[in-house]
C-alpha cells in the first residue's frame, strides 16, 4: 500500500509541456488529457486496493469480529450498571443494606470482645493457677520458685501500678498476691530466726546451715537467702538478726571501758558446713587502753566478717542489705562509745588525733571492700566526717574563744596609762628609762626610744603568742583556723597606738595618751550581727501575725480573742526587743533598726485588713479597737524612738518624725479612723489628698469601700468621684 501514499506529481503527467514558466496557462487538450491521465491513475489505485482487501480478507474479517463483541459487552456492562445504580437509588433496598452492614458491625464489635474476655479470663484463670502453684510450692519448702512466681506476679499484676477503672478481678487477684507475699515473707523470717540465734549463757551467735521450721526440714540456709532476695525481701527478713547482732555483738565490740575478744568456730559435716558460731570471750588483758581504736575497729571488722562469710555467704549484694541495716547504728555506737571521748581538749593533741581518724578512714575503706557500705555514697563515711568535722569543730571553738578574751581584753581595760608614767608619777630619765621600771615599759626593737603601751596591748600580745604556738602543734586545718585567731587578735593589737610621742602632746591629754580604734570591718560585722537580728526579729513577728488568720471575722468572739493574742504576741516581741536593744545600741541605731522592724509589722497588719473583702459593721469596730489597743501598747516603746540629749534638744540626725521613719504608722492609724468614717468622709479625705499622703492607693481604698458600704447609688457617686479625682 505505500506506493498508493506517494503524492500525485502533475509535472509527470505533462511531462510533454513546458511547464517552466508558472504563469504559462494551459491549453484544452491539456487539460482534458491531464483528466484522462488523472482517471487512469484512479482507477489503477481501485485496482490496487481491491487487490490488497482481497488478499487481506481474513485480516479483516477478524478485526470486524472483534469490534463487534467489544461493542456487545459495553452494551451489555451498560446495562449491568444501569440496573445497579437502579437497585442502589431504591430506597428500600438501601435501608436493607445499611441495616446489614450495622449488623455485621455489631457482630464483628461482639466477637472482637468476646476474644477479648476470653482471653482475659485465660489471663486470670493462668495467674490464679500460679498464685496457688507458688502457694503449694512455699509450703512444700520449694522456695526458689515460689519466690521467683511470686515476682513476676507482682510485675504482672502491677502492684504499685494500680489504674482507675480497672475489672475488680484484678483487685481480687492483688489480695491474693499480697496474701501469698505476707505468708512467704513470715516463713522466710522464720527461717533466718531459726538460722541466727544468740545464746545469753555462753554468749555465742549460731548461725545454722540446715534449718528445720513448721515441719519442713533439711532447708538449706542459702536457699533461704536466694528465695528473700528474689522475692526482694532481704530488709525484712534480715531485720531481727541484724537487731541481735548490734544488741548483742556489736554493742560488745565497740565497748572502749571493757574490751572483749572474738573466737570463731565451725563444725564440719559429712555434707559441708553445718553450722558456725562466733563466741565472745572477755579479754585478758584489761590494762592496755585503745588510744587510736584499732582494736575496736579490729573488733567489728572480725564481726561483719563473720557475717560476710557465715551469714550471708561473701554476696555483696546481700551483705549490703545487711549493712544498710545495721551501719547507722553501728556508727552511732562508735561514735558515742568512742570517737566522742576522745576528742581532744588541747591543740598539742591534735596530731595524736590524726591517727584516729586515719584509722577511721581505714575502717570504713575496709567495710566498702566488702561491700558492707556504699562505694559512691559519702553519707556512709559518717565516722570519717565525724572524725574530720571534730577537728574543724575544735578550731572553731579555740578561735572564737581566743578572739574572745582579746574582746575582753579591749573592753575591760581603761587605756589609762598607769600612774608612774604619767605627769603625777616617776619622770623619765633622758634615755627613756623610768625611775620605776614596769612591765609597760618596752623597747622598740629598731629604736634607741622605749614607748609605753597599756597593759590590754601586752596581754593581747601574749594571747598571740600562745596561739601561734598552737600553730605550730597543730594539723593544716587546724593551723589555718589558729592563724585566722592570731591574725584577728593582732588587728585588735594593732588599733592600740603606742605612745612613742607622748611628750609632743598637749598637757590636757598626756595622761590619756593610749587610744583604740576599731577597724571598719569590726563595724561591718556589727552591722552584719545586727541585720541578721533584725530579720530574725521580724520573722517572729510575721508568725504572731500569722496566728491572727488575716483578721478574719473578727465579730465572732472565737477569732476576735485569736487575733487579740496576735496583737498581744506583737506587742510583747516589740518590748522585749526594745528591752535588749535601747541599752546596748547607739541611739540613732537603736531608732534605725527599731524603726525598720515597726515597719515590717503596722504594714503587714494593714494589708491583712485592707484584704479582707466583706466587714460587717460589728466586724469593723473590733478591727478598730485591735489597732487601738495595739497603739495603746506601744506608746512607750514609740517614745523611745524619739532620742533626746544632754540637753534635752532633739539631736541632728534624729530630728526627722517617726511617721516619716516608719511610713505605715501614719497609715495604719489612719486606717483606724477610716473603719468607723462615713462614706462621704472618705471620699472627701481622698479628694483633700489626706488619704493618698498616708498612703493609700486607690485600688486599696476601693476595695475598702466596696467591703465595708452595701452596692448602692451612694457607693456608685463616691467610686466615681474617686477614679476621677484629679490628684
Amino acid at each position: 500500500m505505500d506506493p498508493l501514499l506517494d503524492r500525485i506529481n502533475v509535472r509527470d503527467l505533462l511531462s510533454g509541456h513546458d511547464l517552466s514558466d508558472p504563469s504559462t496557462p494551459l491549453s484544452a487538450p491539456d487539460l482534458r488529457l491531464l483528466i484522462n491521465r488523472l482517471e487512469s491513475h484512479s482507477l489503477h489505485i481501485k485496482s490496487k486496493v481491491r487487490s490488497y482487501l482481497l488478499s487481506h480478507h481474513n485480516d479483516f474479517a477478524s478485526l470486524f469480529s472483534q469490534c463487534n463483541d467489544i461493542v456487545l459487552k459495553t452494551n451489555e456492562i451498560s446495562d449491568n450498571l444501569s440496573n445497579i445504580l437502579s437497585l442502589v437509588s431504591d430506597p428500600p433496598i438501601g435501608g436493607e443494606i445499611r441495616k446489614l452492614v450495622d449488623e455485621i458491625g455489631r457482630k464483628t464489635k461482639e466477637a472482637r470482645e468476646k476474644r477479648e474476655i476470653l482471653g482475659l479470663l485465660r489471663v486470670i484463670v493462668g495467674i490464679c493457677e500460679r498464685l496457688e502453684g507458688a502457694r503449694l510450692a512455699l509450703r512444700n519448702g520449694r522456695f526458689g520458685f515460689a519466690a521467683a512466681e511470686v515476682k513476676e506476679l507482682k510485675e504482672a499484676l502491677r502492684i504499685g501500678d494500680e489504674e482507675e477503672g480497672e475489672p475488680i478481678v484484678y483487685g481480687l487477684l492483688r489480695k491474693q498476691w499480697a496474701d501469698l507475699f505476707d505468708e512467704m515473707q513470715e516463713l522466710l523470717a522464720k527461717f533466718m530466726d531459726y538460722a541466727v540465734q544468740f545464746e545469753q549463757d555462753s554468749r555465742t551467735i549460731r548461725v545454722k546451715y540446715r534449718l528445720c521450721v513448721d515441719e519442713m526440714d533439711g532447708i538449706e540456709l542459702h536457699t533461704i537467702l536466694e528465695a528473700m532476695d528474689v522475692a526482694g525481701v532481704l530488709d525484712y527478713s534480715l531485720a531481727k538478726a541484724a537487731d541481735l547482732i548490734i544488741k548483742h555483738v556489736i554493742t560488745e565490740a565497740v565497748n572502749y571501758q571493757s574490751p572483749v575478744i572474738f573466737v570463731e568456730d565451725v563444725s564440719q559435716g559429712s555434707e559441708g558446713i553445718t553450722e558456725a558460731v562466733l563466741k565472745i570471750l572477755p579479754s585478758q588483758d584489761l590494762k592496755i587502753v585503745d588510744v587510736d581504736g584499732d582494736a575496736i575497729y579490729a573488733r567489728v571488722i572480725q564481726v561483719i566478717r563473720f557475717i560476710f562469710k557465715h551469714i550471708c555467704f561473701e554476696n555483696g549484694s546481700w551483705i549490703h542489705s545487711f549493712g544498710r541495716l545495721t551501719w547507722p547504728r553501728i556508727s552511732d555506737l562508735i561514735i558515742s562509745n568512742f570517737l566522742s571521748k576522745v576528742v581532744p581538749e588541747d591543740a598539742s593533741k591534735l596530731a595524736d588525733f590524726q591517727k584516729i581518724i586515719k584509722c577511721t578512714s581505714e575502717f570504713e575503706i575496709a567495710l566498702k571492700e566488702m561491700m558492707f557500705i556504699s562505694v559512691s555514697d559519702n553519707k556512709d563515711e559518717k565516722l570519717s566526717n565525724f572524725a574530720e568535722n571534730v577537728e574543724v569543730h575544735f578550731a572553731f571553738r579555740k578561735k572564737t574563744e581566743i578572739l574572745g578574751k582579746a574582746r575582753n581584753l579591749l573592753l575591760q581595760c581603761d587605756f589609762s596609762v598607769p600612774k608612774e608614767f604619767t605627769s603625777k608619777g616617776p619622770l623619765l630619765k633622758n634615755d627613756g628609762m623610768a625611775i620605776n621600771s614596769s612591765k609597760q615599759v618596752v623597747d622598740l626593737l629598731f629604736s634607741s626610744e622605749r614607748c609605753v603601751v597599756s597593759k590590754a596591748a601586752s596581754q593581747l600580745m601574749e594571747l598571740v603568742h600562745q596561739t601561734l604556738q598552737d600553730v605550730c602543734l597543730s594539723s593544716t586545718r587546724v593551723a589555718l583556723e589558729f592563724y585566722h585567731a592570731a591574725r584577728d587578735a593582732i588587728l585588735l593589737y594593732e588599733a592600740i597606738i603606742p605612745v612613742k610621742y607622748r611628750t609632743d602632746f598637749p598637757d590636757s591629754i598626756k595622761e590619756y595618751a593610749v587610744f583604740a580604734d576599731m577597724a571598719p570591718r569590726f563595724h561591718l560585722m556589727a552591722e552584719e550581727i545586727l541585720h541578721r537580728q533584725i530579720q530574725i526579729v521580724v520573722y517572729n513577728l510575721r508568725e504572731a501575725i500569722d496566728g491572727a488568720d488575716g483578721f478574719q471575722n473578727t465579730h465572732q468572739m472565737q477569732q476576735y480573742e485569736s487575733a487579740k493574742f496576735s496583737i498581744d504576741q506583737v506587742v510583747f516581741v516589740l518590748e522585749k526587743v526594745h528591752i535588749i536593744w535601747e541599752p546596748l545600741l547607739l541611739p540613732s541605731t537603736y531608732k534605725r533598726s527599731m524603726c525598720m522592724v515597726l515597719e515590717s509589722v503596722f504594714a503587714r497588719i494593714t494589708k491583712d485588713i485592707l484584704l479582707l473583702d466583706d466587714l460587717a459593721a460589728e466586724e469593723t469596730l473590733q478591727l478598730q479597737r485591735l489597732i487601738h489597743l495595739m497603739m495603746d501598747n506601744l506608746s512607750s516603746l514609740l517614745k523611745s524612738l524619739i532620742v533626746v540629749n544632754s540637753k534635752g534638744k532633739s539631736e541632728e540626725d534624729s530630728r526627722r518624725p517617726v511617721d516619716d521613719l516608719i511610713p505605715s504608722l501614719r497609715k495604719i492609724r489612719k486606717l483606724a479612723e477610716l473603719l468607723d468614717m462615713p462614706l462621704k468622709s472618705i471620699t472627701s479625705a481622698w479628694e483633700s489628698g489626706e488619704l493618698l499622703s498616708c498612703g493609700f492607693t486607690i485600688v486599696e481604698l476601693k476595695d475598702f469601700i466596696r467591703a465595708i458600704f452595701a452596692d448602692s447609688a451612694l457607693r456608685k457617686e463616691c467610686l466615681w468621684r474617686i477614679e476621677n479625682v484629679g490628684l
